[in-house]
């Protein structure tokens, strides 16, 4: 069973935690993602072996925390990773995936004392925008008039909802139109074959970062999971240049 925090907006987050040294390592999964995921497990088992700290989290309205999906925005789950964050002691390395790419930008950029690296897996900042660039008028129309447009996914049979809420919310979270300093280890890793978030995303954090140590891998036929054995390997390789870097910094 997962321990519970409570934020200080009174949100109820679900959380695993496993003790080790630090830095230890912080999973922030995706849009509508949960900490059950492989990637999430993986790196569990991972950090677990190395006998480092770990911790994965749902977000509101995800998986076994409190709260209805459709309430939440990129401010709401920045702020549940940021009180997530206060279950570990010192810098801790940010595990991105998706959507918590982007939230681990934003943490990093709220609070860089403490971050002592950074993996992006697939991340996708800002993504609120492309979306709302790429809708029909017809779609933005209905975002307007009800407040939630459903979109067909592969990722669920219901669809992906998304809300005005969100759209606008990210407006004022957007990382790529101001400057984003990153002064500690950065890996980005990013599937060539992601029609999610397309590599051109990951082309574009890479150039409007800066720091003294960011690096971007681009895996030919990767999709969006990431997930296969070789991906899954590759993330543990990331993880551990960035510790190996931040416990000699």
């Amino acid at each position: 069973m997962p321990q519970v925090l409570t934020t200080p907006q009174g949100r109820t987050i679900a959380y695993h935690q496993t003790p080790g040294r630090g830095p230890g390592v912080v999973f922030l999964g995706g849009f509508r993602s949960d900490m059950g995921g492989t990637k999430a497990l993986w790196l569990e088992d991972w950090c677990r072996a190395q006998g480092r700290g770990f911790l994965r989290f749902d977000y509101s309205g995800h998986g076994a925390s409190s709260g209805a999906f459709e309430d939440g925005c990129i401010g709401d789950w920045t702020a549940d990773a940021l009180a997530a964050l206060s279950l570990t002691a010192g810098p801790q390395v940010l595990v991105g995936s998706s959507m918590g790419g982007w939230i681990a930008l934003l943490l990093a950029r709220a609070v860089p004392d403490r971050v002592a690296g950074l993996v992006g897996i697939a991340a996708a900042p800002d993504f609120t925008e492309r979306l709302w660039n790429g809708l029909t008028e017809a779609e933005r129309d209905a975002l307007r008039d009800t407040g939630r447009l459903v979109r067909a996914s592969e990722y669920s049979a219901q669809g992906d909802v998304y809300t005005r809420r969100l759209i606008e919310d990210g407006e004022d979270r957007l990382i790529l139109t101001r400057r984003l300093t990153l002064p500690f280890p950065v890996r980005l890793l990013q599937g060539e074959a992601d029609v999610d978030v397309p590599p051109g995303v990951a082309l574009s954090l890479f150039a409007h970062a800066t720091g003294p140590d960011i690096r971007l891998t681009l895996v030919k036929g990767a999709d969006h999971r990431f997930s296969t054995s070789e991906c899954l390997g590759l993330i543990g390789q990331s993880v551990d240049d960035v510790l190996k870097r931040a416990d000699h910094a």
